[in-house]
């Protein structure tokens, strides 16, 4: 029997624009149809009513929810991305902290354990251990390594599409040579926690790396005689920058010009660890403690930010409400943005073809009904 849904009244909304009045036909986990006339018929009709609706959101650096991290293995893993599917997020790639070779190793089996259960698992992040140890922020120093021929290895030698970003730092020994094995055997580079100026991080882009890693985090602020690596990124077409609009991380009015200035080039990220969707206390990242008060999360030396406590639907409502973007735009940093970015061309869109992930928002862009698949 096919399984078949439709839902009609809707404000659909996607990178590509909106259409009001829209009626939209799923047919075994995919869209079949999209229109504005006379629905067809359907097994199953549910009217929206008005409300937005639009793709499932796509975060590709998060590291917990729920209360879950996503180093504790794949029932953490499971239960943290369960958390931010209830905010509108259907699509996760695990995000993995600084760990020694053969922890990283368990880890990904956990990842990939994981994914076989919940096809929304994308596969992993490794944020690290490539990591320049004077912008490590809080991952551990002693978990930091070079990108040597043991972890390149590791990452070559996993199963294909389980690794599906990589962030290091360019100026450690090998990272460039490490750049392109990665590129090649079909992993996203991204550049981050790093000391790269401007004419480094340009030359990392030109090496294979298409991402910047939490841009403006953990690498050198933008100077007007020394741009650094974010200019670096913003110039550069084949770049994609992540960005983590919490109000935290970055500054919103900062936020606003990295919008303005790389349209359809910046990611909307979490960074998320595992008290985001749940409340404050005591955590661990990775091997760290972490205290969140008022929903900001720190180290124990009371400086260091350990990650945000942000879901995804919180920040697409972020940059419409806050910094007055058009919510096209926002949605499309959110779902086509960073799909495309993965290389992904099944999710992000609301168009024939694609993956049924979807989500219904209220008037005040809080979601109200997400459906996966």
């Amino acid at each position: 029997m096919t399984d078949e849904l439709l839902l009609t009244g809707a404000r659909a909304i996607d990178a590509r624009g909106e259409r009001p009045g829209a009626w939209l036909l799923v047919r075994d986990g995919r869209i079949a149809e999209v229109g504005d006339g006379p629905a067809p018929a359907a097994a199953e009709r549910v009217d929206l009513d008005g409300a937005v609706l639009t793709p499932g959101l796509v975060d590709i650096h998060v590291h917990g929810g729920g209360g879950h991290a996503f180093d504790d293995g794949s029932d953490a893993i499971l239960a943290g991305v369960a958390a931010h599917r209830r905010h509108g997020t259907t699509a996760t790639v695990v995000s993995l902290v600084s760990s020694a070779p053969e922890v990283l190793r368990r880890r990904l089996d956990a990842v990939s354990a994981a994914r076989r259960v919940n096809p929304g698992i994308l596969g992993a992040h490794l944020e690290g251990p490539c990591l320049s140890p004077a912008r490590r922020g809080a991952h551990d120093p002693a978990a930091l390594s070079a990108p040597d021929e043991r972890f390149v290895e590791l990452v070559l030698s996993t199963e294909p599409g389980l690794i599906r970003q990589i962030t290091l730092a360019p100026e450690l020994p090998g990272a460039m040579q490490a750049i392109e094995a990665f590129v090649a055997h079909g992993v996203r580079v991204g550049i981050g926690h790093t000391e790269a100026d401007y004419d480094l991080a340009r030359a990392a882009f030109d090496r294979g790396a298409t991402l910047l890693t939490h841009a403006l985090n953990a690498m050198p602020a933008i100077g007007h005689r020394e741009p650094g690596p974010v200019p670096a990124a913003l110039a550069d077409e084949r770049v994609t920058l992540e960005l983590i609009l919490d109000g935290v991380h970055v500054h919103p009015a900062v936020a606003r010009v990295l919008l303005t200035a790389a349209p359809g080039r910046v990611a909307l990220i979490t960074d998320a660890m595992a008290a985001a969707a749940h409340h404050d206390g005591a955590y661990r990242l990775g091997d760290l403690d972490v205290r969140v008060t008022d929903g900001r999360a720190v180290l124990a030396d009371g400086r260091t930010i350990a990650g945000s406590t942000l879901t995804l639907d919180r920040a697409v409502r972020s940059a419409i409400v806050d910094l007055g973007l058009d919510p096209s735009d926002a949605v499309g940093a959110a779902t086509a943005v960073p799909a495309r970015a993965l290389g992904d061309e099944t999710r992000g869109l609301l168009e024939p073809g694609m993956r049924a992930d979807l989500v219904a928002w209220d008037a005040e862009w809080r979601p109200q009904r997400v459906w996966a698949g």
